[in-house]
């Protein structure tokens, strides 16, 4: 049996746990209906509002849907919706799975997969600079979902998709990187007239050139993208802002990573060791704490990081002011230069498996799978 608990910022019931209250400890999300059958492998959230997709690319949404991030939202009375329900993205065509996800502030991007299995259907859903990428540039607010015409390009397919503050990237099958919605700072690649408008937003999407290798992974910060090349090779090009030596501090590349993910102010690559390369914003205590044990896994907040270990335990750190990082913080609400233990396998029934881990803009998500019955 599958289940998915989270704790944190909740004041638009994006939490999907039934309530509107943050929370310090992890809490089971209800369902509006049945619990899905598929595991749960994808969480993302923007700022407040959380999509999750399950293995079998369904996908349901909680928090406020009032941008239209959580697509067609018709009937739906509450101004924050607070347990999780079914994601309608068309009510007239019947789409694929969802094969991606990724979320700025106040929209949502999805890549649905084709009949041939292919992930070349990408849908935009909010307000937002990203929205500007509609088909309709004359009104880039609409709340409607938006079919992205002519992209991906033909015979190729989205392999990736990551969000900023208000821009998105997409990484394609043939290691191509494109993006838009805001780019004035530079995280889009350099811009042309041809492309942006004079605020710097990119309204379709955009090659970004001069990258100088095929790209694996793409991560966003707020202002800034990082693009990796796959593993065994591992350059690193960072575009966009350097605040925080986002850009400066980078390495050149990381050659044997296994993971990599962005908050707003930092950059986060887990290598196939278990340990943990970092750079960017600490003044929350961001960045890793000495002394950290062997990692599976990492998932980065806005300002906050979740990491799994191999021993089954899920760690937290950085700012914690709403709970996210779990109940022992200091007065600022940071959880700096140590870190606290959200989850243990330890504390479970045999045969228990946490599955995946996944952080958003002050929340953070375990999944959990155990044999007859849920707990934390």
């Amino acid at each position: 049996m599958n289940g998915l608990f989270a704790l944190g910022s909740n004041g638009s019931g994006q939490l999907g746990i039934g309530h509107k209250e943050d929370v310090s400890v992890p809490k089971e999300v209800k369902f509006q209906r049945s619990i899905p059958e598929a595991k749960i492998v994808k969480v993302a959230a923007g700022g407040n509002h959380t999509i999750i997709v399950t293995e079998s690319g369904r996908a349901y949404w909680a928090g406020d849907g009032s941008s239209g991030a959580c697509g067609i939202v018709d009937g739906v009375r509450e101004a924050a919706v607070t347990e999780f329900r079914r994601l309608v993205i068309s009510a007239s065509e019947r789409l694929g799975p969802v094969a991606h996800v990724a979320c700025t502030w106040d929209s949502s991007v999805f890549a649905l997969k084709d009949r041939g299995g292919r992930a070349t259907q990408v849908y935009i859903c909010g307000t937002a600079d990203a929205q500007a990428a509609s088909a309709d540039d004359s009104d880039p607010t609409t709340a409607s979902p938006v079919l992205l015409s002519g992209f991906p390009p033909p015979e190729t397919e989205v392999v990736n998709l990551a969000a900023g503050f208000r821009h998105v990237v997409a990484v394609l099958d043939n290691g191509d990187a494109y993006g838009w919605g805001n780019g004035r700072k530079g995280q889009l690649g350099e811009a042309n007239d041809d492309t942006s408008d004079s605020k710097g937003v990119i309204h379709r999407p955009r090659k970004i050139s001069d990258i100088g290798f095929r790209v694996s992974k793409a991560v966003c910060c707020q202002y800034t993208t990082c693009l990796i090349a796959e593993p065994g090779d591992g350059r690193i090009l960072v575009l966009g802002a350097d605040k925080w030596g986002l850009k400066s501090a980078s390495p050149n590349e990381v050659p044997n990573w296994s993971m990599i993910d962005a908050s707003w102010g930092g950059i986060y690559i887990l290598q196939r060791s278990g340990a943990l390369v970092a750079w960017g914003r600490d003044d929350h205590g961001q960045l890793p704490p000495l002394g950290l044990p062997d990692l599976e896994c990492i998932a980065a907040g806005s300002e906050h990081l979740l990491a799994l270990t191999t021993d089954g335990e899920v760690l937290s750190w950085g700012w914690g002011e709403h709970g996210n990082c779990g109940p022992q913080t200091e007065k600022s609400g940071d959880v700096k230069g140590r870190w606290n233990v959200l989850a243990s396998l330890r504390r479970m029934p045999e045969g228990s498996n946490i599955t995946a881990i996944a952080a958003g803009c002050a929340t953070s998500w375990i999944h959990v799978a155990i044999e007859d019955g849920l707990l934390l």
